[in-house]
């Protein structure tokens, strides 16, 4: 089996200290029917922030909208999405990113559309490929895995599927520690999706979130990307994480390269000024350069609900 195959145990349902999958999508790569199909960016097309030079990492939050079946032709319809996201991911090339609600068909899909020097990290939220991922994407020429796992926003977060705090859906985070090949600095990547209805949930998660950073090594640079379902600046999640948490807003620090969209316009035109609900997040160890809140689309056609918002960082040595 390639590097691509299964790395972990991830039958091993309930283990506390389970880790999940790296590159399983490998575990069909000679079933990979569009690999010479890639979409590639329309002509004339560019990027808001692209492919990452020198120093830089290109990092991305993007929740991608899970496959609910939705017809053929409809603005929901995968199916018709899919195309537009492999389309965008071609264009901007980000280093990392970390994707929210994505179907296990969606991660591999996600992975046979990208070329072929990206890999992945994840689990289903329900244990194995069951639920919904939030997987973090990387490019393996620039970024070597170290360390993951991943946790449950819960009382018993190292509980596969469980849940406390008042929310009905499974939420769980997946992290990574990377390797900059091209520099040796290493950071975390943690990647997360809050849940919708619950405020005591959303802010329990933070609370637990904020805790489990703290844990990693106080020297290393951590970047937090999300779905948080909670208004950036203005709600209780985004104080614990920002104020307590001691993690900067990515969109706040560094230069903006679009408009103030709010990220969830449900498939219309994005509204300057609308909510954040989706944040990219970094401790003091990481400058940021640039910030975008993207509205691409293709034909008239969005990738997702959601708007991908990106930052263009530097780790500090």
């Amino acid at each position: 089996m390639s590097r691509r195959g299964v790395f972990g145990a991830a039958g091993a349902v309930g283990a506390a200290g389970m880790t999940g999958l790296l590159g399983a999508n490998a575990a069909a790569a000679d079933e990979r029917p569009h690999a010479g199909a890639r979409p590639g960016p329309a002509r004339g097309e560019r990027p808001v922030i692209g492919e990452a030079r020198g120093d830089r990492l290109h990092l991305m939050a993007f929740n991608i909208r899970m496959d609910a079946n939705a017809a053929p032709g409809t603005p929901d319809s995968w199916a018709d999405r899919r195309p537009v996201l492999a389309r965008f991911l071609g264009l901007e090339r980000p280093t990392a990113f970390g994707v929210q609600e994505a179907l296990y068909h969606q991660v591999k899909q996600v992975a046979d559309d990208l070329p072929g020097h990206y890999d992945w990290i994840g689990l289903g939220r329900e244990g194995g490929a069951r639920g919904e991922f939030m997987a973090i994407y990387y490019d393996t020429r620039r970024l070597e895995p170290l360390d993951f796992d991943h946790f449950w926003l819960s009382d018993t977060p190292n509980v596969i599927g469980s849940t406390s705090w008042g929310n009905t859906v499974v939420r769980m985070t997946t992290w990574a520690r990377f390797r900059d090949r091209r520099t040796g600095a290493e950071f975390v990547h943690v990647n997360t999706h809050f849940d919708h209805q619950s405020e005591n949930s959303r802010q329990r998660s933070a609370a637990l979130v904020r805790d489990r950073i703290a844990e990693f090594d106080r020297n290393l640079p951590v970047v937090l990307t999300g779905d948080f379902n909670a208004a950036a600046e203005t709600s209780e999640s985004y104080r614990i994480l920002v104020e307590e948490g001691g993690l900067a807003d990515t969109w706040l620090t560094g230069e903006r390269q679009t408009p103030a969209w709010g990220t969830f316009p449900n498939y219309r035109e994005p509204v300057d000024g609308g909510s954040r609900i989706d944040w990219v997040l970094a401790n003091r160890h990481v400058d940021v350069l640039e910030s975008a809140i993207n509205n691409y689309r293709h034909r008239g056609r969005y990738p997702s609900d959601h708007t991908p918002v990106q930052a263009l960082v530097r780790l500090r040595g």
